[in-house]
């Protein structure tokens, strides 16, 4: 049964996780629903089961204080409930439920690993259940008595939520399996341009591999490449690389889908159209027009890709212990010649954390102020962390309309843009904050008004941005005013903002008027 996106994205997005887990997941509901109170550290903290399946139990925490615990208690809250439930899922919750962590212990071989992973409101869900997109269970999967098997449970949580680390372990392997991949590459007599087509194919398939695991292809197929290799295979043996793959990258990534014949839409189905250079023919292959890879050089690199999690990772809460884009960098790092061609590639570790030093620092400048005495509070905030963690309206306000739409970041040595990408991660970390606090601070009666402008527009028109933070500052009665003026509007919002004709004595103005002029900026490109 695949996964409804749609429906999972809101139960995720409201943190329903009783509904999440059972009406979209196809776990059963929980045995009881009693909340249990479980002393811990000094703290005193909550736990209601969500849902369970073969004896393995998911729990929702939260703890009196709103706060989710560090990893200590969080340990020892473990410890306590295993020794009652010994397979578990537990997922912490802030007292506002805008945070979660999930968190999950892997045994193997007498040993115990610790993984969490972090969801928190206003992030885009589609990275989280990309995940949870391997504890989907089927009708079809459960036995007579309606039930399934704990080691089958226990294996699809391994692959949800057992992610490896990456970087220099993923490198290594990548590194076998490109020499592999290499050898069994035919038809191109040049060594030096048989070591370039496989990174060439390498790059290709990597970058298709982020793209299924966003359910980007195929109507949300998240094992594409795997499901067409299987579909060669029936058809003959070793057909994948040239029956599809060079239809895939040739007639499909790179056409528009009114450009494609029907037989090439109808092998690869649903596939938007990637206007780069990455699936154009490249010079070794107008080269050497024979060449042949394989069924099993693909069976191997696909398991490869298969024992890791592969995410754009564009949100906050982001780890880095999955794939993501940034072992790319890493790759081309561990390949590129720098001394003979001059290039350097900095680390995504040494980019976010400069780019963190600078933005925070430039944010902290801004919020931080002596105050006014007897008019003002002095306002000092000690790090970002403090300044999101006390996000009220007018912070909210000042950020979103003064602090952040200035900020200006100057690359004068761009490069593959390694500095630019770690400052738009800082930065979505913080735009994400901001925006979820003040979806919080929003009552739900308007929530519910503009969610319905919201489906008309695919998005709430910039003309509405004030009435969130008029909302969050009591302002209500000046806000339904806004919505209600909005809402009634005979054309749409941006219309009402944009279109606007003021009083032009167009007789007098030779500039607009001008034929010359006029047909010059016709000529000009949109």
């Amino acid at each position: 049964m695949p996964l409804d996106l749609n429906q999972a994205r809101q139960y995720l997005a409201k943190f329903e996780f009783p509904r999440l887990l059972v009406e979209e997941l196809g776990w059963s509901r929980p045995e009881s629903k009693q909340a249990v109170t479980v002393p811990c550290k000094g703290l005193s903290f909550t736990r209601r089961q969500v849902a369970q399946l073969a004896g393995v139990v998911v729990f929702e925490i939260s703890a009196d204080d709103g706060k989710i615990p560090d990893a200590k208690t969080r340990a020892a809250l473990h410890k306590e409930i295993s020794a009652h439930h010994h397979e578990n899922l537990l997922i912490f919750v802030d007292g506002q439920r805008t945070q979660s962590l999930w968190y999950w212990v892997k045994r193997q071989d007498g040993k115990t690993s610790t993984r969490e992973h972090i969801y928190v409101r206003g992030q885009p869900g589609d990275l989280f259940l990309s995940k949870l997109n391997s504890m989907v269970f089927d009708l079809g999967e459960f036995d007579e008595t309606g039930n399934v098997p704990l080691v089958e449970v226990t294996g699809r949580l391994k692959a949800a939520l057992d992610i490896e680390r990456v970087t220099k372990k993923f490198y290594n392997e990548f590194k076998d399996q490109h020499l592999a991949f290499l050898d069994m590459i035919e038809g191109i007599d040049d060594e030096r341009d048989r070591r370039w087509y496989a990174s060439v194919l390498l790059n290709r398939l990597m970058f298709i591999y982020f793209l299924q695991r966003k359910f980007f292809l195929d109507g949300g197929d998240e094992h594409y490449l795997q499901n067409k290799l299987k579909q060669a295979q029936k058809q003959g043996r070793d057909l994948y690389f040239e029956k599809f793959l060079k239809i895939l990258f040739f007639a499909g990534f790179a056409k528009p889908e009114d450009k494609r014949s029907q037989q090439a839409n109808k092998l690869l189905g649903k596939i938007k159209y990637l206007n780069g250079g990455l699936f154009l023919l490249h010079p070794i292959e107008q080269r050497w027009l024979k060449i042949a890879v394989p069924d099993k050089a693909f069976e191997n690199l696909f398991a490869l890709f298969e024992r890791y999690s592969w995410n754009l990772n564009d949100t906050p809460g982001g780890q880095d212990n999955e794939i993501n884009p940034d072992v790319l960098g890493y790759i081309f790092e561990k390949y590129i010649n720098q001394k003979a061609f001059g290039a350097y590639y900095t680390r995504p570790e040494i980019t976010e954390y400069l780019c963190e030093r600078t933005i925070h620092r430039l944010i902290l400048d801004r919020v931080n102020s002596p105050g006014i005495p007897g008019v003002l509070p002095p306002c000092q905030f000690a790090g970002i962390g403090d300044v999101l963690l006390n996000l009220d309206a007018p912070l909210c306000k000042l950020l979103l309309h003064e602090i952040l739409p200035r900020l200006r970041l100057l690359d004068p040595a761009c490069g593959s843009a390694a500095f630019l990408v770690a400052a738009m991660k800082t930065l979505i970390n913080v735009y994400a904050a901001v925006v979820g606090k003040i979806e919080f601070l929003t009552d739900r009666n308007l929530s519910q008004r503009l969610a319905a402008i919201h489906t008309l527009f695919g998005q709430i028109p910039d003309t509405l941005e004030d009435i969130w933070v008029q909302v969050a500052q009591g302002e209500r009665e000046e806000a339904n005013k806004l919505i209600d003026r909005t809402v009634a509007l005979s054309r749409n919002p941006f219309d009402a903002k944009y279109s606007r004709v003021e009083d032009v004595d167009w007789e007098s103005s030779t500039a607009v008027l001008d034929p010359v002029e006029i047909g010059e900026t016709l000529r000009q490109a949109w």
